[in-house]
């Protein structure tokens, strides 16, 4: 038996309510809430919150001293596509070179990154 279910992610970054807009773009869902903490509401998948860190310094990728200590992966059927939109909302690509993978990195507006996973 289970001790916990998971609620939410959530995602420190200077901005909540434009990296929400962010993922809402890129995911789909609602934006609820503003100021300091903002949810997405996702259909069919897990909520993701974005909360106020002031101080926010985004990871370095690749780190060759050190963990990313988390990432999204964010399956998509077409990665051209899911890429061209991505780079259009402010993501930068970290890895996306290597076009024979199944997946490429990129740092959303704040700094977090993700891979858009072919499914």
């Amino acid at each position: 038996m289970a001790l916990a279910k998971l609620g939410v992610v959530v995602l420190d970054c200077p901005d909540p309510r434009a990296l929400a807009g962010f993922y809402a773009a890129v995911l789909g869902g609602a934006v609820e809430g503003d100021g300091e903490w903002v949810d997405l509401k996702v259909p069919g998948g897990p909520a993701l919150a974005f909360q106020q860190a002031p101080g926010h310094e985004p990871p370095v990728w690749p780190a060759p001293d050190g963990s990313q200590q988390f990432h999204l992966d964010l399956t998509v059927e077409d990665l051209d596509a899911a890429e061209k939109g991505v780079l259009e909302l402010g993501a930068r690509p970290l890895d996306a070179e290597d076009r024979a993978r199944t997946f490429r990195v990129y740092a959303d507006p704040a700094g977090h990154p993700f891979c858009l996973c072919a499914c």
